[in-house]
């Protein structure tokens, strides 16, 4: 069996341009290469592409050059195609990723694409977060630390609390509604944050999570009452697109039959590009509750947000 190694090492200095091969790199914990141009302390810090998906191209065009399609390091022997959202990889003796995205969206084609008219990296390309820094060479050794499968749906959890965040209380309904998550429904829980309950801080994580990452299911928990500082519904108004109210109705219905407080939820849930937003309480058994009420149909729902054809009365 072949060995997994890194067949080539490329840095940029420049956005949109393609990079440099180098001899050796220095990965930063929690920011990329050292001197790469899309290093920082964001999602996309580290580009990858399959040495085997660059040899397909080459068939075509014999001068492509590692770094000509902007990735940062090219490896062969491992299969991108079994790698989802969370799996880890080790390059050399101390470096780790963790696969954060899948793919991009193009909206400039590269020299490569004006050229050939395609470009693989918007297709099959990974981006990763450095877990562990540390020198890489050319013809190091890669290892699969962590495979999660990419049919696994991925969640978020994003617990909504002003006393949570400043650690005055502790968070039990957003774990409590990872567990159900991933027992029930084989959720890979990719991440789990507390924020507080301020408007625009959580548009914006929900904006972040559902634009790019290949997130399935962004769960809320709090923030859906009647007090002031509830604002919870109005930030996920914000930037759904498309609303999913059987959902809402559901939960709610499932509630009323424990206590008649559900009919006081504000609670909704919609659809951003291919993500679903769901608020749920924020105490841990009304979380549970309701997201137990709405679990029976969340597969089937999650499928066809990932372009499932299956027949919806089936």
């Amino acid at each position: 069996m072949k060995m997994a190694r890194v067949e080539a090492l490329c840095v940029g200095a420049k956005k949109g341009k393609p990079k440099q091969p180098v001899e050796t790199a220095e990965f930063r914990q929690g920011h990329g290469l050292v001197g790469d141009a899309h290093a920082g302390p964001w999602h996309r810090q580290v580009s990858l592409l399959a040495a085997e998906d660059i040899a397909r191209v080459r068939r075509d065009l014999p001068d492509i050059r590692p770094g000509d399609f902007a990735e940062n390091v090219v490896i062969s022997g491992v299969g991108f195609g079994q790698l989802g959202l969370g799996s880890r990889l080790r390059l050399g003796d101390s470096v780790i990723l963790r696969i954060t995205q899948i793919g991009k969206v193009c909206h400039t084609p590269c020299h490569i694409g004006r050229t050939v008219g395609d470009c693989i990296m918007p297709r099959v390309g990974l981006f990763a977060r450095v877990d562990a820094g540390g020198p890489v060479r050319a013809g190091d050794a890669v290892e699969v630390l962590e495979m999660i499968l990419p049919d696994r749906f991925q969640a978020v959890i994003l617990t909504i609390s002003d006393r949570c965040s400043r650690g005055e209380a502790v968070d039990t309904a957003g774990p409590a509604a990872a567990a159900l998550l991933s027992g029930q429904l084989g959720a890979h829980i990719y991440a789990v944050e507390i924020l507080p309950d301020e408007r625009e801080t959580i548009s914006a994580r929900l904006r972040h999570y559902c634009d790019g990452h290949s997130i399935d299911l962004v769960l809320t928990v709090g923030g859906t009452g009647f007090s002031p500082g509830d604002v919870t519904p109005e930030a996920t108004r914000a930037v759904v697109e498309r609303f999913t109210p059987g959902l809402d109705e559901a939960m709610r219905a499932a509630s009323l039959q424990k206590t008649p407080h559900a009919m006081l939820s504000r609670a909704v849930s919609g659809i951003r590009a291919r993500t679903l937003i769901v608020n749920l309480p924020g105490s841990e058994r009304a979380a549970t509750e309701n997201l137990a009420a709405i679990l029976p149909a969340l597969k089937h729902g999650l499928a066809k947000l990932r372009g499932d054809k299956s027949d919806c009365g089936r």
